[in-house]
């Protein structure tokens, strides 16, 4: 983990800037303020309001691996629910995150790491140490474990339908990490809704990812090499949809004449290509995540899930 003079020489700014930003002062202009934020995400250090280890008001933000955009946005939501109720926050990556979870210095951790286990997470989810998940569900009664996520599959129903509806009949799909409850709900949502419509998806046209761009990349260069093209390539995430359309242009497969594509997250990189996707609040659900940590640290947090609505983008991936 980056120390505060490495943050402050990567930002080329000075360490009182660096330690005005976490600390939530407002007398740093706001890309000076972002510049910040963002290679402190990079570096995996984040220490808001102050950089003491107090058990009564440190929070744990730990992830798998780091999208810049996508993580940046949810860690902002976090920062500012956290700074507007005198908490500090630590970010860490899976690399050290179950020895940040199990030491005595925090009140809690917001989960966005695919790679920590269940039981990894129940073993630590005490009532003293709450934890929101933001990528799962945990069924069990003796882990103090709250979960904030999307709610993926009315969603991708309604996409899903919306493509039937303009009269796309073959269809393909590229998936994410299979044990994922990301992935799960949205390709359930997608063979719900074409079994519904009476259309029988061939399995051929279905592959593996793990959401990186490279994978839906390869995928699509495997679809390539088929005798037929798909209609319409729904993918799991828009990295993955990004990904595909590079392999498309490189065979001269034109998007969305010869074949449209949609994403899911909506991402800045999906807005500037134009890619049809699924908008989720990240910034939203960050937000909300610590908010409602600190109701569990205080003993009034519901249990059940909280989950968030998503709304399509039409754009020019889809003609």
């Amino acid at each position: 983990m980056a120390n505060l003079k490495e943050i402050a020489r990567l930002a080329d700014v000075s360490v009182s800037t660096v330690s005005n930003v976490l600390n939530g002062r407002k007398n740093v202009g706001r890309e000076t303020r972002e510049r910040v934020l963002q290679i402190c995400s990079e570096q995996g250090y984040f220490a808001s309001k102050s950089s003491k280890s107090d058990k009564s008001n440190t929070i744990i933000f730990v992830f798998s691996d780091f999208d810049r955009d996508y993580y940046l946005k949810i860690i902002k939501g976090i920062s500012h629910c956290l700074n507007e109720n005198g908490y500090d926050l630590i970010i860490c990556t899976n690399k050290s995150s179950a020895n940040f979870m199990r030491s005595k210095f925090a009140s809690g951790t917001i989960s966005l790491d695919r790679h920590m286990t269940d039981e990894d997470l129940i073993s630590v989810a005490t009532p003293q140490f709450p934890i929101v998940l933001m990528d799962r569900i945990i069924d069990n009664d003796f882990a103090n474990t709250k979960s904030v996520i999307v709610d993926n599959y009315p969603v991708m129903c309604e996409m899903v339908q919306a493509l039937v509806d303009k009269g796309f009949k073959r269809f393909g799909f590229i998936g994410g990490l299979e044990y994922t409850l990301d992935h799960k709900e949205r390709y359930s949502g997608f063979i719900d809704t074409l079994k519904k419509n009476g259309i029988e998806f061939d399995s051929r046209n279905y592959f593996h990812g793990d959401y990186s761009e490279n994978s839906g990349y390869q995928a699509a260069k495997i679809l390539v090499l088929g005798n037929t093209l798909p209609d319409v390539l729904v993918c799991a995430n828009d990295n993955m949809a990004l990904g595909a359309i590079k392999a498309f242009e490189e065979h001269g497969i034109r998007v969305p004449e010869d074949i449209s594509i949609t994403g899911f997250d909506n991402s800045d990189a999906a807005a500037m290509a134009g890619l049809t996707t699924i908008s989720i609040p990240r910034y939203e659900s960050g937000y909300l995540a610590a908010k409602e940590l600190l109701e569990m640290i205080k003993g009034t947090a519901r249990k059940e899930p909280f989950k968030l609505n998503a709304t399509i983008q039409w754009r020019k991936s889809v003609k």
